[in-house]
């Protein structure tokens, strides 16, 4: 005997069933892996963007990965330093940091949007934990000196102030505190042997995190949809790419000064054993989830190779 089934179900609802049955098999593969995610761009402006991707992040840990996030806060510290009568100072691409450009750097990032973030996370019912140069230090770092040729073809160290480059991370309290099902939220001030505190990268400081915790992959979180072949076209979009291939990349001048620390940080994630790394753009909706749990994705993956 046959039964007619005649129930009326929208198309939209179909489908959405049919993008969790695709999710299924990214959620069983990830579990209980470590995933970065850091956080920059021009989304963060807005609370309802920012909210937008903190929810992916706690959709993230409510399915089983174990998601930590780094962020920055570039523009916010230079219209901070504007309302405080201060002029950002660039020295070969990186802000010139002296005490009092620290002191704006480490309020922004650690009492305005680290708390931001572990604020709204922990409202959307996830666990998030803050780590910074006012809590506990995840980062340490060493003074890092610029250098230069000089005329005579020497090479010369630039000062530029309290900067470091990563030379610890504290993985046993980022796996631990992973394990116990808290987000780690980590701002990019570390401190040094001394005790003293530096301002760094918050695009290689989350390489050397995921480097250091053996992520499963990373995810840089951003305003650009990810790398192109030909800088100035936006139909040139590579959906993968290999380090070598970025490399070439480097040398013909297609990645230009915006792009380059983020591939920096996915060539240390990747020499330090992450599998696949990511940029995508933030202003997508829900852009993390669909790169991570979905066939086709929508930013850039970077593999080994």
């Amino acid at each position: 005997m046959e039964f007619a089934v005649d129930i009326p179900i929208e198309a939209p609802v179909i489908e959405k069933a049919e993008s969790l049955i695709e999710a299924l098999s990214y959620i069983q593969r990830f579990n209980e892996k470590i995933v970065v995610v850091k956080l920059g761009g021009s989304f963060m402006d807005s609370d309802e963007e920012f909210r937008k991707v903190l929810t992916d992040v706690v959709f993230m840990q409510a399915v089983g990965m174990r998601p930590i996030v780094v962020h920055g806060g570039g523009k916010a510290i230079t219209e901070a330093m504007k309302k405080a009568g201060l002029q950002a100072q660039f020295v070969m691409g990186r802000r010139y940091t002296d005490e009092r450009t620290l002191a704006i750097a480490e309020h922004v990032l650690c009492n305005e949007i680290n708390r931001f973030i572990v604020d709204t996370i922990n409202i959307l019912g996830g666990k998030a934990m803050p780590l910074h140069s006012l809590t506990s230090t995840a980062l340490f770092a060493e003074k890092m000196y610029l250098t230069t040729d000089d005329s005579e073809g020497s090479e010369r160290k630039i000062d530029i102030g309290n900067v470091g480059q990563v030379t610890w991370v504290n993985s046993p309290l980022l796996k631990a505190l992973a394990e116990a099902d808290f987000i780690p939220v980590i701002a990019p001030i570390a401190r040094d042997s001394a005790g003293s505190k530096l301002n760094v990268n918050a695009d290689t400081a989350a390489g050397f995190v995921a480097a250091a915790c053996k992520a499963d992959k990373m995810v840089l979180v951003s305003d650009t949809h990810g790398i192109r072949a030909r800088k100035d076209d936006a139909n040139s979009l590579m959906r993968s790419v290999t380090k070598s291939q970025i490399q070439d990349l480097i040398a013909r001048k297609e990645i230009g000064e915006g792009m380059l620390p983020k591939v920096e940080s996915c060539i240390i994630a990747l020499d330090g054993g992450v599998k696949k790394a990511h940029i995508i753009d933030g202003r997508f909706p829900h852009s993390l989830l669909l790169e991570i749990y979905s066939d086709n994705g929508v930013g850039t993956e970077i593999l080994l190779g």
